[in-house]
């Protein structure tokens, strides 16, 4: 068995806010308050896109009509799973219990080194 890294996205919509950074600030506090206390250990950030033209990173944000979709993305570890698979399975259990009707993808899966 293996500890891993799981790293999953997620939208979360924001009402009523003016500037990106506000909503980027509630959607963490957000998304914070539902983790706690059961889910705590999930680190909580701002999701980043590449620029398909000069190449730098954007943050995951977008207002129209004073609307923000911030994404998000949600890291925590898994210990002791049997697989990739099975830490994805995990992952995707732990958070989405407490984040109920918010839409879960896989990012990113990574074996942490020295676990056995």
């Amino acid at each position: 068995m293996s500890d891993y890294r799981v790293i999953l996205e997620s939208g979360w919509v924001v009402r009523d806010v003016d500037t990106l950074d506000d909503a980027i600030g509630i959607a963490i506090s957000e998304a914070g308050k539902r983790l706690n206390p059961k889910a705590k250990f999930v680190e909580i950030e701002i999701g980043q896109a590449i620029c398909p033209f000069c190449e730098q990173e954007l943050n995951n944000a977008l207002i129209v009509s004073n609307i923000a979709l911030v994404g998000l993305t949600l890291e925590m570890k898994v210990f002791k799973a049997e697989s990739e698979a099975h830490a994805e399975r995990i992952a995707k259990s732990v958070i989405g219990q407490s984040l109920r009707d918010i839409p879960l993808k896989v990012l990113e899966v990574e074996e942490l080194s020295g676990s056995n």
